[in-house]
């Protein structure tokens, strides 16, 4: 007969073994139905993109940054260098000012909004954040009095009054708007479509944001290297004579592109890439900060320059009020972040998540 302390050794052993058999099964064994292969965690669906309405596919590639002409100005702040951008998306139009007042509408429901969001981590910092209805009226708001004060002696009254509030102008390009303004729209509109995207069990997309100036001059270049304008050709007007853009096409004559101030988006032809308007009718903004000597210091991979203590920040493709030299892919601006003006809008972009090669359309 086996001793009572025997036979309580044998079973505290098997109880051990026991307890290491499934503890091996549980770190070496796997998931069960996988067959110990690696598999990564099963249950995630695959990942294919989404192109936003109003957006368009802008493919990666390599261009020429800077200036593909003569530099009239003698700036010497834009010099050619070869810059690789990755795929993006890309509004095919400028925000109008129906899409803005969709905005204003709707933002309240989401407050707080900006100053602490996560998107914009870099610009904590500068962004004000929006927690009643009343800083949206105060902050957010198009300020229409641009159209008085940026000109001197200017009947500017009633687009002051009807620019922005009238439906005659909804579909022309919001302008009176900051640069911060242009970001929190950006914060806003992600939140938006990722929440209906929650609700039907989606992937979140990644945020939209405003362009960098690389993005944008390589966008509105339309796949065309060292073009001079979006549409490629080194002049303004075609061969019957018609403006190209909305511009200013001489001294004191602003109608003759058959618009005085801005026009509805997409009034002219798109470039190559399905682009609007990248050549006037609004300035827009782009999420870098001005520096006269960027272009050399930034890097030539998807570059941004940013310094949250420069106030002034890169503005884009000249407007309606703006002479043949200004509406050019490679001419550069700034305007400073806290600023309104009646010549400067923005539209938005969004990273792509994907293989660079194989970028679809």
């Amino acid at each position: 007969m086996m001793k009572p302390r025997l036979l309580q050794g044998i079973k505290s052993t098997c109880v051990v073994l026991s307890s290491a058999a499934v503890l091996q099964g549980c770190i070496f064994g796997g998931k069960k139905g996988d067959d110990g292969q690696l598999t990564g965690v099963l249950g995630r669906e695959g990942w294919k993109q989404e192109l936003p309405l109003g957006m368009v596919s802008v493919p990666p590639g390599t261009f020429h940054m800077g200036q593909a002409d003569e530099d009239i100005a003698s700036s010497k702040i834009n010099m050619n260098k070869q810059i690789t951008i990755s795929g993006f998306y890309m509004d095919d139009t400028e925000i109008t000012n129906n899409e803005y007042r969709q905005f204003l509408v709707e933002v309240p429901e989401m407050l707080p909004i900006a100053g602490d969001s996560s998107m914009f981590i870099r610009y904590r910092k500068v962004l004000p954040k929006i927690e009643e209805q009343q800083d949206v009226q105060d902050l957010l708001q198009p300020d229409t009095t641009t159209w008085m004060n940026d000109f001197s002696y200017h009947m500017g009254d009633p687009l002051t009054q009807y620019y922005f509030a009238h439906p005659a102008f909804d579909d022309y390009p919001v302008v009176g708007v900051t640069w911060k303004s242009a970001l929190i729209f950006c914060e806003w509109r992600t939140k938006k479509i990722n929440t209906a995207r929650e609700e039907d069990g989606k992937f979140p997309l990644p945020n939209f944001r405003l362009p960098s100036e690389a993005e944008w001059e390589y966008a509105a270049r339309g796949g065309r290297d060292l073009a001079k304008y979006p549409w490629g050709g080194p002049y303004v007007r075609n061969a019957k004579g018609c403006a190209l853009a909305n511009f200013k096409p001489g001294r004191g004559n602003y109608y003759d592109d058959g618009f005085s101030y801005t026009g509805p988006v997409a009034a002219y032809f798109a470039n190559d890439y399905g682009l609007y308007d990248m050549a006037g009718n609004a300035a827009e903004w782009c999420e870098d900060a001005y520096n006269p000597a960027s272009v050399p210091l930034v890097w030539d991979l998807n570059p941004t320059y940013y310094d949250e203590n420069e106030p002034r920040k890169v503005i884009r493709g000249g407007s309606w009020k703006d002479i043949a030299f200004l509406i050019e892919t490679g001419t550069r601006s700034f305007e400073y972040q806290d600023t309104a003006r009646s010549f400067i809008g923005f539209r938005c972009a969004m990273t792509y998540l994907g293989r660079s090669s194989g970028f679809e359309f």
